[in-house]
């Protein structure tokens, strides 16, 4: 944990100028845990510290004058620097902090540093890009203050898997609970039967029932594995909820005069995407109209009785994340509620990364092995890829400058970041074994790898890329010239003859030479499998039956 690195590293820092260190991950510092006196006052001469940091040039302001006179006087001061753990180690900006806090010693007074506790998420979202846009300034001020923040993002259960863009959702509720505040994920049992106002068309089908819950159920299990890997304090509780526990008990009267009267249709419609719902062809219906007002009174529900006051989501989110800070103040009379959208998962060219010609980047290993979710950020262009590791790694700014210098450098080995945020972003989603599986799966496959194949690697893969059925008769003894074109791999024989010669063709990972080759018993892997390629990319896996 960062935290806990960086104490290491200001313990010897202080250690000779006896300073007080404080590793906080709770949600204030308690007076019980207040520094020790230093030496007592009657035996120490004690000169203004503020004077002395004055004329060093180390004052920039203070509250008040009377910090001047009192910092002289006989009773000591107790003075604290913050260190939020966003790294390993501290920099260099942060060693005025040591260097004042160091001169209060020096003075005769009590010096504590305070690692981690209630950081500032919104500077740390807003430093990798995460932000797009907040409902008010103060959720910065009320991010570093001593008050825990508990933040939540909705999941619809519209598959039995989240996808790729929901990644960035959970990227930032993991920044919230690594920053000492609290993450709840919501998972609209109720909300996902709706259907909700994105500006697409058509309409969201409507779920059964049982898919409804199926697919809550499988959310829930996924979200609660993914956040529960990140190094967070064990004592930050990370909530899953469901808001049909609480729609299930509302009737529509209960609604209408709870929440409707409030309700200013004129608002209502003015949201853009209602607006570009109603332009369509196919209009809106009054279910997915009505979908601001049940996601708005989820967070009015979860503010007034869990204490939930920031609601995160995509920047197509901002109309229905503003519509539940308009009921709570408008029902509750009170302020604090804040809403916080971060931008959609776009490529540099402005289409959405995460999709593919065979469909979505799925997050559970269920619906997308490992092994292919690795391969897709593998991947990832030269010029998306630092911004992605800064929005969907945990990595230090200062670490993914440095690699981003590199790219720069002569002799830089192309494909060495993105390979570093396959490994980054497949951990965070399938934990360590996952992306063992994936590296175990990539390093086996890889043309002119001298890694011994087995069927199960093979066959472990046979979803993720094209595969067919042949007879063992029909595979035995047969031109592997003739077999490359049967099973789909290339589209005709000289197709296939002119990549020999090319050194691309492949047969279970060992270079083929010659336009004779004949498919031998030996090259049915454990009498089942065999794994064509073309080139590093396109492979065929042959499942012999």
């Amino acid at each position: 944990m960062a935290s806990i690195a960086m104490a290491a590293s200001l313990r010897t820092f202080l250690r000779p100028h006896r300073c007080r260190l404080l590793l906080r991950q709770s949600r204030s510092l308690s007076a019980s845990a207040a520094p020790a006196g230093a030496a007592a006052a009657s035996t120490v001469i004690r000169r203004s510290v503020v004077e002395v940091l004055r004329e060093r040039g180390l004052v920039e302001a203070t509250t008040s004058e009377s910090l001047g006179s009192a910092s002289a006087s006989p009773r000591e001061l107790k003075a604290y620097c913050g260190f939020d753990p966003t790294a390993e180690s501290l920099h260099l900006g942060n060693l005025l902090g040591l260097v004042v806090l160091s001169w209060f010693r020096r003075c005769g007074h009590n010096a504590v540093a305070l690692v981690g506790g209630a950081t500032r998420p919104v500077s740390v979202l807003r430093e990798r890009g995460l932000v797009e846009a907040t409902t008010s300034e103060s959720l910065g001020s009320a991010s570093a203050s001593p008050r825990e923040l508990k933040a939540y993002c909705g999941f619809d259960p519209t598959a039995e898997s989240l996808h790729l863009g929901n990644l960035l959702g959970l990227v930032v509720l993991s920044w919230f609970r690594r920053c000492g505040h609290n993450a709840v994920a919501l998972v609209g049992g109720a909300t996902g039967r709706v259907g909700y106002p994105s500006g697409k068309s058509p309409e969201r089908p409507e779920l059964e029932l049982a898919a409804v819950e199926t697919n809550s159920n499988a959310i829930k299990s996924l979200i609660g594995q993914i956040l529960d890997r990140a190094p967070e304090p064990s004592n930050i509780r990370n909530p899953i909820l469901d808001n049909y526990d609480w729609w299930k008990d509302i009737t529509l009267l209960d609604f209408l005069k709870e929440v409707g009267r409030f309700a200013r249709v004129g608002t209502m419609i003015a949201k853009e995407s209602v607006k570009k719902r109603l332009m369509s062809e196919d209009g809106m219906s009054y279910t997915e109209f009505t979908y601001q007002l049940l996601q708005g009174y989820d967070f009015l529900y979860m503010f007034r009785n869990m204490g939930v006051n920031v609601q995160i989501g995509g920047s197509d989110q901002w109309g229905n994340i503003t519509a539940g800070t308009e009921l709570i103040r408008k029902i509750l009379q009170v302020e604090g509620a804040h809403g916080l959208t971060f931008p959609l998962l776009l490529k540099s060219d402005g289409t959405k990364f995460g999709k593919t010609e065979d469909g979505a980047i799925w997050l559970s290993p269920k619906m997308l092995s490992p092994y292919k979710f690795y391969q897709y950020f593998f991947s990832v262009p030269d010029i998306d890829v630092i911004r992605f590791m800064k929005i969907l790694t945990f990595m230090s700014l200062d670490e993914i400058q440095e690699l981003e210098e590199s790219m720069k450098k002569p002799g830089y080995v192309p494909n060495t970041i993105q390979r570093r945020l396959a490994e980054e972003v497949t951990r965070f989603v399938h934990g360590e074994e996952g992306l063992e599986e994936a590296l175990k799966a990539t390093e086996a496959l890889r043309p002119g790898a001298q890694t011994q194949l087995d069927s199960q690697t093979i066959e472990g893969i046979a979803d993720d890329v094209p595969s067919c059925f042949l007879p063992y008769g029909q595979v035995l003894k047969s031109p592997l010239v003739d077999l490359a074109v049967s099973t789909g791999l290339l589209a005709s024989k000289s197709a296939v003859r002119r990549l020999i010669k090319q050194g691309g063709l492949y047969l279970n990972n060992i270079r083929i030479d010659s336009e004779d080759k004949l498919v031998e018993e030996g090259d049915v892997v454990d009498g089942k499998v065999l794994l064509l390629s073309a080139g590093k990319k396109n492979k065929m896996v042959v499942r012999i039956s």
